[in-house]
């Protein structure tokens, strides 16, 4: 009786532990299939979030960023259509002034070389000695240097200044750069309260013959040609001349006009803007003609300040620079 109740505890107690190893084994897979899931709310809530060493958090929207990051791969939500996407546009450099090299030594010795005298003269079929280099602004013209019957500048315009008389007149006409440059000089003078007037520019071969004639007939020719040129050596016919005066000399092409303040400050000045007084009083032996403070002529900034100091003429500057040339 005994070892059949022995026999019955075993069982029983065999039993139990059966049991109650099942219930733990459910336990275990109840609670284990929670935590592959998702936890509870209140773990989530509780849960410290990630540092941002560790797991990055994801990228903000770049319509909400203040600095999105580009992602040129990213698509965009399926709730809205995807932007097209602009190509780039290059940077435009940077605005850089655009100027001429500084004339130095080099590029005017070039310009003298090419302009020098005795490389731009031909004795055409009458032997009379022709220039050239019409078409240079540093072309050289006088009594032993002709320009062609038939010449005429091809950029003739009217300088916007004032002129000492009214109308439509060929002598209003310069050379364009020079008819700009004479404006910045009327300018310049009106900004120191001088006041100037235009009063002869381009001249035809045709005016400047029958100019000639008419002081011929009441002066003679030789007295008339130290005043007025034979046509085809007058400078008026390059384009690049004119003769400039002001009330104060009655708008006469005078010597008095060098007394006059305009006249003081027009010799003073004219190099500023490129031009030369072009018949200097003293070198009539070397011109060919007399003082005339009235007649500048345009030959560029840089050569007009270098004659002007040096108070020489245009003959002498070409022959100094022009080595073994002679005006």
């Amino acid at each position: 009786m005994n070892v059949r109740k022995r026999r019955l505890l075993i069982l029983t107690a065999g039993a139990a532990i059966l049991v109650w190893g099942m219930i733990e084994v459910s336990k275990s897979d109840v609670w284990g299939s929670i935590s592959l899931s998702q936890p509870p709310a209140s773990a989530s809530a509780s849960a410290s979030p990630p540092n941002a060493s560790d797991e990055p958090s994801p990228s903000p929207d770049p319509a909400e960023s203040a600095d999105p990051a580009p992602d040129d791969t990213a698509t965009p939500p399926a709730d809205k259509p995807a932007a097209t996407a602009k190509p780039g546009k290059t940077p435009k450099p940077t605005p850089v002034e655009t100027q001429a090299p500084a004339a130095g030594e080099d590029s005017l010795a070039a310009i003298l070389a090419a302009n020098a005298p005795d490389k731009t003269i031909k004795q055409n079929k009458d032997g009379l000695a022709v220039v050239t280099n019409t078409s240079s602004m540093y072309v050289l013209v006088n009594k032993k240097r002709n320009l062609p019957s038939t010449y005429k500048p091809a950029d003739l315009v009217v300088p916007d200044v004032a002129f000492s008389f009214s109308g439509d007149s060929p002598k209003k006409q310069l050379q364009r750069p020079a008819a700009r440059a004479l404006e910045k000089l009327f300018a310049g003078a009106s900004d120191d309260g001088i006041t100037l007037k235009a009063v002869s520019g381009y001249r035809s071969y045709a005016t400047q013959k029958a100019i000639f004639d008419r002081n011929a007939e009441l002066k003679g020719a030789e007295v008339a040609n130290k005043t007025s040129a034979h046509p085809g050596q007058s400078e008026h016919q390059t384009g690049l001349a004119m003769d400039v005066s002001s009330a104060s000399a009655n708008y006469e092409l005078e010597e008095k006009f060098a007394k006059t303040k305009e006249g003081k400050w027009l010799a003073s000045h004219c190099a500023e803007y490129g031009f030369i007084i072009r018949f200097l009083k003293g070198k009539e032996d070397i011109t060919g003609y007399s003082y005339e403070p009235w007649h500048i002529r345009y030959v560029g900034v840089e050569m007009a300040k270098e004659i002007m100091k040096q108070h020489i003429t245009l003959e002498e500057y070409l022959e100094e620079n022009a080595p073994g040339t002679k005006a």
